[in-house]
Formats: C-alpha cells, sequence, structure tokens
C-alpha cells in the first residue's frame, strides 16, 4: 500500500478512483470546499483521519476508518459502499451509509440523521447511535451491546439479530420482518406495529400500546412495564414475567402473564386467550 502521512486534502475528488493507500492523520477539510475526495476508489485503510467535506466515500470497496473523525458537515459520507469497517470512529454527518453491503462497526459513536439505510449484511457491536430512523428498510443485521437512541428505529428491516442492547426509541421496528431481540431494554411508545415474525426472548419492555397488528409475535420470559392497551389485533403466543397494565384485543394465539390490570375485549373478532397467574 501506498503510505500518505499528515496530507491535507480539500479539492474537489482529491482522490478520486484510488486503491490501495493508506492515510494516517490526514484531514480533508479546506476552503477549496471539495467533495468526493475518495470516491470510486479500493483498498483503502485510514487511520486518524478527520473529514469535513461531504460525500467522500461513495462507490467505494474495501474500505477501513480506523479512529477516524466525520464531522457534521461530512454530509453523506458513505454511499453505495461494500466491505465497510469503522471501528474507533465518530461519525457525525447526516444521512452517514446508504445502499452499503458488508458493513462492520464497533467501538463508533455515530450521531446521524436516517443512518444506514438500503444497506444489507450491517454487523453493529459495541457501539452508541443516535438519530431518527436508523436502519430504515435493512436486509440482514445484528447489533451487539449497542445503546441506541432516537425515533422511528428498525422501520421495514428484515432478518436481524438484536442482543444484549438498550434502545430507547419510538415507533420502532414497525413492518419489522424475521427479527430475533434477545436480553435487551426496549423502551418507546407504539413499538413493532405490523411486525411479522417477531420474537423477544428475556426483554424488558416499555412505553404504551406495544405490538398491534403483529402477526406471528413470539415473546419468551419477558417482562412489559408501563404498557397499556398491548396486543391489539395481534396474533401472538406470549409468556410474561411480570405484571401488566391492560391487554386489548389480542387476535388470536396465548397470552400468559402473572396480573393484568384490565383485560379489553369488545371486538368480536378478537379470539386470543390470556392466562392469568
Amino acid at each position: 500500500m501506498k503510505q500518505i502521512n499528515g496530507k491535507r486534502f480539500g479539492e474537489e475528488r482529491a482522490l478520486y478512483g484510488s486503491e490501495g493507500l493508506q492515510l494516517s492523520d490526514c484531514i480533508f477539510s479546506g476552503e477549496e470546499d471539495g467533495e468526493s475526495a475518495l470516491k470510486e476508489s479500493s483498498e483503502i485503510v485510514l487511520e486518524r483521519c478527520r473529514f469535513d467535506l461531504r460525500y467522500p466515500l461513495w462507490h467505494t470497496r474495501d474500505v477501513r476508518l480506523l479512529g477516524c473523525e466525520m464531522r457534521e458537515s461530512c454530509r453523506a459520507p458513505i454511499w453505495y459502499g461494500e466491505d465497510v469497517t469503522l471501528d474507533g470512529t465518530d461519525m457525525r454527518g447526516i444521512k452517514a451509509l446508504r445502499e452499503c453491503h458488508g458493513v462492520r462497526i464497533k467501538d463508533c459513536r455515530l450521531s446521524s440523521e436516517e443512518l444506514a439505510w438500503f444497506s444489507k449484511d450491517v454487523h453493529i457491536e459495541k457501539s452508541r447511535i443516535e438519530g431518527a430512523y436508523f436502519m430504515m428498510r435493512c436486509e440482514r443485521f445484528s447489533l451487539r451491546n449497542v445503546a441506541f437512541s432516537g425515533k422511528y428505529s428498525f422501520q421495514y428491516v428484515q432478518d436481524g439479530v438484536i442482543e444484549d442492547c438498550e434502545l430507547d426509541t419510538k415507533d420502532a421496528l414497525w413492518h419489522a420482518k424475521g427479527v430475533t431481540v434477545r436480553n435487551t431494554v426496549l423502551r418507546g411508545e407504539y413499538l413493532a406495529w405490523y411486525s411479522e415474525d417477531l420474537t423477544l426472548i428475556n426483554c424488558k419492555i416499555y412505553g404504551t400500546q406495544p405490538f398491534c397488528y403483529c402477526k406471528k409475535l413470539r415473546l419468551v420470559d419477558c417482562e412489559m412495564h408501563e404498557c397499556d392497551l398491548a396486543f391489539e389485533k395481534s396474533e401472538v403466543e406470549a409468556t410474561l414475567k411480570a405484571p401488566i397494565v391492560s391487554i386489548k384485543n389480542p387476535l388470536r394465539g396465548v397470552i400468559t402473564v402473572p396480573s393484568v390490570g384490565e383485560i379489553i375485549m369488545d371486538d368480536p373478532t378478537a379470539c386470543g386467550k390470556i392466562v392469568v397467574g
């Protein structure tokens, strides 16, 4: 690999189409205000680099960012990438990842609206993430030891695993398909409406009106705190370990719970069974 150390790049397409570069302690910034610094590049390693300019890593392949900083002004930094690794990196620009394939994120801090849309094979661990509409329409993903905050997360996702996470989020997992959540705390209103084949195991769930209009919903040894009007019009099999505020019109299935504050069954099409005690 060609080595570049301590350089500044501010011009348009400064390193366009590069192959086999290792950049250390470089800065992508300047009054030239150039975009797309490393567009169409491959086999790139970036160590302790700082990015202020827009769209630096579009259409790239085999890129690693190690201890880098992408500031707020670094808008939409990585789109259409393949085999992208972020390790110990701080990324703050809006729309940070889109339509990427093969993304590994570890020990990072990401603060970005519309992060990781339409991407596949995205794997995140030991990271902190903030922003609305996180992972919209992602497929084949995993999160482990991730702390997330922001509204409208995981909408229309497919084939994912979430483990040992803390999610503070509203309207999460809407229309999700084939997702398993284990040992995770979920806080937020209107969780997982219209989801299909969603499984939660040993999770703690907080917030009003969760799990409505779901198909093939499974909860195994979960706790639902501050949850009212749960399971409306849903197909559900659930074993709950703690009392729940209220359950409303489950469509079909069996819900087992130690106690429930109120059971509302005022829809003739609701045939779900609730076992208390």
